[in-house]
Parts: structure tokens; sequence; C-alpha cells
């Protein structure tokens, strides 16, 4: 009878070490998935070899079936900046040889708990959200409690941890504020505030941020809905304002391009009497009149960002949480009275 102990059999984690990667690429590589260029792949594969290790696919499929389908959930699908996002995902998820399933909440947490519940029971790999208004941390729990990677994109539960992705809003709108008051503006409204979720705060902060600097009064805050009926309410608000704001920062283009054809109707002249601006940078944005300054925020770009990520937790449950916060750009138009585009 022999005490000799059997060969320990290499792991993941030997090949990953003896290629020089994660465990999460190595994962990736002998799963076949397209997101490893190949001179990665190849050494992967030749470290697997090097040190012995044999890839179970039948065991692996056993563990884990894969539906290649992802849950897409936003607040509003007729949003022109929504369906940029919904565009970017869907083409990285294609890319990818996965579908989306898209959800809208129209910002109503029950709406939410329930496609929540129904991709879960499609048995969607993960899911991308962007949670409604009035989002508890449990809910996000609820989603890891079943097993369901999650990203948020856009917006942000407080407290929910967990992979994110956004545009740099705080930092975005403090550039957008000080091209303003570079150029004469001193009294400002905020429109949007009717909808406080994170992004609405952070772009809010930053411009308070630039108007604290310049010692100048805090911005008029209009309680309005980020929607096209709530910027064409703005006009009678500001109206009844004593004193006339000269710049009306909107959360977001489309309420941008309400709250322009409410003013100019009443009679307000946009661009030389108010500045008038969004967020967003939607395909409209450069070709209405006036043509709306704005902060580029990268829908699509911010979606694919969204994938990346989600793709990235499915392969690796217990990675680390990342935070991925993609630049704002500000682009100057004739909504404001015109000049350069600026970084």
């Amino acid at each position: 009878m022999s005490n000799s102990v059997p060969p320990r059999r290499a792991t993941l984690s030997d090949v990953a070490a003896q290629a020089g990667v994660s465990r999460a690429t190595v994962s990736l590589v002998l799963r076949d998935s397209p997101l490893v260029a190949e001179p990665t792949r190849a050494r992967v594969r030749a470290a697997a070899e090097r040190v012995g290790y044999l890839y179970n696919r039948g065991a692996a499929t056993m563990r884990g079936t894969r539906t290649k389908t992802v849950g897409l959930v936003v607040t509003e699908i007729d949003n022109p900046f929504f369906a940029e996002m919904a565009a970017g995902v869907e083409a990285a998820l294609d890319q990818a040889g996965y579908i989306a399933f898209l959800a809208a909440t129209r910002d109503a947490p029950d709406r939410q708990d329930r496609a929540l519940r129904r991709l879960r029971e499609h048995r969607v790999d993960g899911i991308i959200l962007c949670p409604a208004l009035g989002t508890q941390v449990a809910e996000i729990a609820t989603l890891a409690a079943h097993g369901v990677p999650c990203v948020q994109a856009m917006r942000r539960v407080p407290g929910s941890g967990g992979d994110f992705t956004a545009p740099a809003n705080r930092a975005g709108m403090q550039a957008l504020a000080l091209h303003l008051i570079a150029a004469g503006r001193r009294r400002f409204a905020f429109a949007g505030a009717g909808v406080m979720h994170s992004g609405v705060r952070e772009r809010l902060a930053g411009l308070r941020d630039a108007l604290r600097r310049h010692r100048l009064p805090p911005p008029t805050l209009l309680r309005t809905p980020g929607t096209r009926a709530g910027g064409a309410a703005t006009a009678r608000l500001l109206a009844a304002l004593p004193e006339r704001p000269d710049a009306l920062v909107c959360s977001n283009d489309v309420m941008a391009f309400g709250a322009i054809a409410a003013l100019e109707q009443a009679g307000w002249r946009v661009g030389s009497e108010v500045a008038v601006t969004g967020v967003g940078d939607v395909p409209e944005a450069a070709t209405y009149r006036p043509a709306l300054t704005t902060l580029r925020t990268g829908p699509r770009q911010i979606g694919e960002a969204a994938v990346r990520l989600l793709l990235r937790r499915i392969a690796d449950p217990g990675a680390p949480a990342e935070r991925l916060v993609m630049p704002a750009e500000l682009v100057v138009r004739a909504s404001c009275g015109g000049g350069r585009r600026s970084a």
C-alpha cells in the first residue's frame, strides 16, 4: 500500500500567476469570451498548459448555465438621452453575444419592483439599472441575494455599494457655471429640482460650488420635473420672481428645450437676456434653435461602460466593486450667447 500523496491539481489561481493576469481574465479566456485580446488569450492558454490545468467545461456549465440575456431598466424610454444610452448597451452586448430586455419605470418604485422581479423570473445573467427615485438599499441587496449581478448607471442609491458608472456631474456643472459667470451672468436659477435623484443633486452641488467661489447668491430652485413640460413651466415661474435671473440651468437637455420654447413665446430673448443650458448633449441639442449650450455626458459611452462592468461582474462575482466616472465636456452654443466650444 502506497503512502504517496496524490499531486495537487492546478487551479485558476495557478494559471493567473503563471500568466501574470487576474483570475477573472483566465476565466474569460477559458470560456472563449470575446472581451480578451488575442495576445492575452495566447499567454493564458500557454500558462494553463505549463501548469497542467484542465478546464472542465461540462462542470462549468452545470455550475451556472448562462442565458446570455441582460436586463436594462431605465426611467424613460421616450427621453433621447436614454435612447442613446440603450443603443450603447445594445451594441456592447451584441458584440459579447448577449441581448437586452428593456424596461422603463417612469420613476415609480412599484413599476421598478415589478420589472426587476420579472427579469429575475427570466433568469437574466445581470441587470443594468438606472434606479427610480426613492429606490431603497434593500432593493439592490435583494438582487445580490438572488445572485443577480447589478450595475447602477447614471444614478446611484446612496449606501448601496456595488458597481456604478455615471458622468462627472459635479465637475462638469462647475465648468458650465464658471463659463456663464465669465460671460457676465450673475443671477442663476436651477430647473428640475422637483426630482432630486443622485445625478441632479450632484449637478446642483457643482453649480452651488461655482457660485460660492465667486461670492454670488445661490441659485433659485425651480421645483419642476425634468421633462419638456417641466421646462415649459419655468417661463411662468421665472416671470413671478421679484428679480429676473439672467441664467437658467436645466437639469437635462429635454427640459431645456421646453424652457427655451416657453421663454421665447413669453417674450424673453434666449441667449442675450437669459442664458439657458442643459445636460446630456442629445442629437437635437446641436440643431435646436437657438442651439443648446450643454454638458456632453456621452450616454452611449456610459451604456458601453455599464456593459463592461456587468460582464466583469458576471465573470468574477467576488471582485471588488468598481466606480467608473466618465468625463463631462462643456459645449458652448447660442442658447447662452454663443462662443467657442471648451472642455
